[in-house]
């Protein structure tokens, strides 16, 4: 049985008052056993809210990491062993935005995925299509594509430790969803790659959908066979409107 997991990301959102009111409101959220919570504030935030969520069961995790493990000449990035020193134990690589918008390509989220694991910080792999890839019946190919990468550097073995989320770009921010069943789709294709390299790894694995997950939608996406949990964006801004969503992936 796959633990539901809702992660919260709240990309460049948030100054140290705005922060220190949600992480205040998110501890008070009855939030069910049974669902594992993750935010992922940006990295100037990060202490704060490990300090902020002390003695919560909620887990803290950085939006992006460098390739490189330690430390070194690269200026503005953060290692995995900085995140992990921070107090971090979850970090999201490739993300849509990281992708699309400051060009990360497949080669350096595979790096990323892999520096993550190596200081033991649990990567959660984004992975989707744009607008025009779907329109063209380019779904599967281009996430097929996406995941091959990684397995191919990192080995079916790596993602034991690992978490996968769908996010179709067309759907990030813009009010748009995926129906249930069309997210069930790429979910199922992706647990059925994995599984053509080790069935047992693909089954225990926790795909995640992300992109305008509400309170309204949440419990419809989660029932889905293949759907464990969602990446949430705005709404994890909000914790009465986050606290629901994760009430939903415990039903």
């Amino acid at each position: 049985m796959r633990r539901p997991l809702v992660a919260g990301n709240w990309k460049m959102n948030g100054t140290r008052a705005s922060v220190a009111e949600l992480t205040e409101s998110l501890r008070l959220q009855a939030f069910p056993a049974e669902v594992e919570v993750v935010v992922f504030p940006s990295s100037l935030h990060v202490m704060q809210v490990v300090d902020g969520l002390t003695n919560t069961s909620i887990g803290v995790g950085a939006q992006d990491c460098a390739t490189d493990v330690g430390f070194g000449a690269l200026t503005g990035e953060e290692s995995v062993s900085q995140l992990a020193d921070a107090g971090c134990e979850w970090v999201l690589v490739g993300h849509s935005e990281r992708r699309l918008v400051l060009g990360d390509s497949d080669e350096m989220v595979s790096k990323k995925f892999m520096a993550a694991l190596e200081c033991g910080i649990t990567p959660v792999l984004c992975v989707g299509e744009t607008l025009e890839q779907r329109e063209a019946g380019q779904t599967v190919d281009v996430v097929e594509r996406q995941l091959a990468h990684v397995l191919a550097d990192a080995g079916i073995e790596a993602f034991e430790n690992a978490v996968v989320a769908y996010e179709p770009v067309w759907a990030i921010g813009s009010g748009l969803t995926a129906t249930p069943q069309q997210a069930q789709e790429v979910h199922a294709a992706i647990r059925a790659q994995l599984a053509r390299e080790d069935q047992r790894i693909a089954d225990g694995i926790r795909l995640l959908y992300g992109g305008s997950v509400k309170a309204e939608n949440a419990a419809e996406l989660f029932g889905m066979a293949d759907i464990d949990g969602g990446l949430i964006g705005g709404a994890s801004l909000k914790a009465n409107d986050f606290g629901a969503i994760c009430r939903a992936a415990g039903n």
